[in-house]
This record gives structure tokens, C-alpha cells and sequence, in this order.
């Protein structure tokens, strides 16, 4: 396998988890309501775990309001239930057609509790990325051994996914930082 054709496998599955990591801060909850917050909750669908944001429409319609219309009236109850046994603490009051969402103010406590939350994603992450690095100098390893690749062109391979390493965490730490800020602001 060509030097380009593991660094860039290494490099698609970096970006794979970096989008991991967004959509698990998305889920967040910070002192505003967002759509984030309950559209990835599973919900038990004609036999199968289907996402909130599938079967219903998700509205902020007040800074700390959220709205969840399902397309089909009959869907309400498990929309209810599901939210119910979700670990997010979410108690939805049903007017029969909608589910309205208020979300209490958050303690500095709490906020805290999510800031610490939105660095350990970062740092699975983070452990994620550098098991991509292995993987990928595992793989230059072999090709070197195997008389693909000069020891010069392996050694130039490993800098260069050592760099690729730096910017992905780069990345990773502006994401969770961001986050942090947000979920500490009040």
C-alpha cells in the first residue's frame, strides 16, 4: 500500500472521530435550548430504535423552550416515553399534538459537571486519534519490511502523520474549548 493511501485512510478515519466529537457536544446541553440536545434520542418505531429528529419536528421556540411536533399524532406517547428514560433529565409537558420542553436554569455545579463532560470527550477522542497513528505506523512499519518502502520514505511518513496528529488535536481542543465556554457562560 502506497505511502499516499495510508496516510490518507489514516487521516478519513481522524476526521470520522472529529465528527463524533461534534455530534457528542452537540448533545450538551448548555444555559440555551438547542435541537442538539434531544434529536438523537432513540425511540422504539415500528420494531426499530429510530432517532426523534426521524419521526418528529424539533423547534426552539424560546431560549429555553424546546418543541417536538411529531409528524404522526400517534407517535406522541413514545416520543414522551422516550424521553422520559433518556439519561437527559428531560421532563416534556404534552398539550396532545406537541411536547414542550423547559429547561430549568442550570446550577454552576452542573455547569462544571458538563465542562468536565466535554473534555472527556475530547480526550476519547484524542485516545481514538492516536490508535488511528498506531494503526497507520503499524502499516508503514509492515511496508518497510516488506521492501515497499525505503527506510527514508517510512520515516518521512511517520513525521508526517505526527503532524497530522498535532493539527486534528488542535482541532479537538478548539472544539471542546468552545463547548466549555459555552456550557460555563451564563
Amino acid at each position: 500500500m502506497p505511502v499516499d493511501d495510508v496516510l490518507m485512510d489514516a487521516e478519513i478515519n481522524m476526521e470520522k472521530s472529529i465528527e463524533h466529537l461534534q455530534q457528542e457536544l452537540r448533545g450538551v446541553r448548555t444555559g440555551r435550548a438547542s435541537p442538539g440536545l434531544v434529536e438523537h434520542i432513540k425511540i422504539e418505531y415500528y420494531g426499530a430504535l429510530t432517532d426523534i429528529k426521524s419521526i418528529a419536528a424539533i423547534s426552539i421556540p424560546e431560549a429555553t423552550q424546546i418543541l417536538i411536533k411529531p409528524f404522526q399524532p400517534s407517535d406522541l406517547k413514545a416520543i414522551e416515553k422516550a424521553l422520559g428514560e433518556s439519561k437527559m433529565g428531560l421532563t416534556a409537558m404534552s398539550d396532545g399534538k406537541s411536547l414542550r420542553i423547559n429547561l430549568p436554569s442550570m446550577s454552576q455545579d452542573r455547569r462544571k459537571q458538563l465542562a468536565g463532560q466535554c473534555k472527556k470527550f475530547g480526550e476519547e477522542t484524542k485516545i481514538q486519534i492516536r490508535n488511528h497513528r498506531r494503526d497507520a505506523n503499524k502499516v508503514i512499519e509492515a511496508e518497510q519490511k516488506g521492501g515497499v518502502i525505503t527506510e527514508d520514505e517510512r520515516d518521512s511518513a511517520k513525521e508526517q502523520i505526527d503532524e497530522l496528529i498535532k493539527r486534528i488535536e488542535a482541532k479537538i481542543d478548539e472544539f471542546v474549548a468552545k463547548k466549555t465556554d459555552e456550557v460555563m457562560g451564563v
